[in-house]
């Protein structure tokens, strides 16, 4: 598998493997949430707010992966949030998402970033670090329809300690229906 960080190139597949996946899981309003989200984050958001990795299978895009930047207005703790994750449908089950979120991972700890953060099912993304965390501890930027999926992980040596808010969130992703 190669690992791809050029979003420019290939924008618009990586949209598209974002609306195929989630419209076959979750249904077509979903999908076309999810790609409109991709394209949004991919168009309005800038480069040092933003990072994009695919994962490539013989020329064919199997997965792609976001993490944008949070801030706490009171905490001078770099964070990122990892969302959306998709891996195409046909190439699930082969441990294709666990390897691409570990490899974007990898690079932000490189990059110096002390915290991740994610919004998901907490027993597939505890298989990559994460665990659960309360709103009180890292406060969202939005209320939370389903708080049990507030996950994050520490990126350092350091515990993941309280972050003091309130937090924000690039604008692509400052919207409820998303939260």
């Amino acid at each position: 598998m190669d690992y791809s960080t050029d979003y420019t190139t290939h924008a618009e597949a990586i949209a598209e493997l974002f609306a195929a996946t989630f419209t076959a899981s979750e249904g077509a309003e979903e999908g076309a949430l999810i790609g409109a989200l991709a394209r949004r984050l991919i168009a309005e958001t800038t480069a040092e707010d933003l990072r994009v990795f695919t994962a490539w299978e013989g020329g064919t895009l199997v997965g792609g992966i976001f993490f944008t930047r949070f801030t706490y207005e009171n905490d001078p703790r770099m964070v990122f949030m990892m969302a959306p994750v998709a891996v195409a449908t046909k190439h699930q089950g082969k441990g294709i998402g666990q390897r691409l979120i570990a490899h974007g991972l990898d690079a932000l700890r490189r990059e110096g970033v002390d915290i991740a953060v994610t919004y998901g099912d907490p027993a597939f993304y505890g298989r990559v670090g994460f665990e659960p965390v309360s709103e009180a501890d890292l406060p969202a930027p939005q209320p939370l329809n389903q708080p049990q999926g507030w996950i994050a992980q520490s990126l350092t040596e350091a515990p993941l300690t309280p972050l003091r808010g309130p937090a924000r969130c690039v604008a692509a992703f400052d919207d409820p229906a998303l939260w």
